[in-house]
């Protein structure tokens, strides 16, 4: 299974999920994009097997994942402080891989109905669904 993992910033949820799914399911192969290059280092020193950067790493990264995980910024065009660009939520939108998305309230994007759990609990989730895979 091709996980791929999207993150913006500093890569703080990202590094996270990696780490994770590496800790819980070892043999999963991740790929990290990072919108910038400081999201895609800390997905990678969290133990990602490959990883890369920017819009297009985003566009064919959807093409071939069968997972993908992140923030559910990432299917908002110009969301996570405008790192998102529209190609990048129509690539997530529109790939046949399963989304798992992290409901993080923040850049004017709020869930509602969705309390604010602790990240830790909404990863132990992410890797919840992946086992059930």
């Amino acid at each position: 299974m091709n996980i791929l993992v999207i993150d913006a910033q500093g890569g703080g949820i990202g590094k996270q999920v990696v780490a994770a799914i590496k800790q819980n399911m070892p043999e999963m192969e991740i790929t990290a994009v990072g919108t910038n290059s400081a999201a895609t280092t800390a997905m990678l020193k969290a133990g990602a097997d490959h990883a890369a950067t920017g819009e297009n790493a985003v566009i064919v990264g959807c093409r071939r994942a069968d997972v993908i995980v992140g923030a559910v910024g990432i299917v908002i065009a110009d969301s996570l402080y405008g790192e998102i660009t529209p190609a990048m939520a129509l690539a997530v939108g529109q790939s046949n891989a399963r989304r798992l998305l992290i409901p993080v309230n923040h850049c004017d994007n709020f869930i509602v109905g969705v309390s604010d759990l602790a990240l830790g609990k909404l990863i132990e989730g992410v890797i919840s669904e992946i086992r059930k895979m």
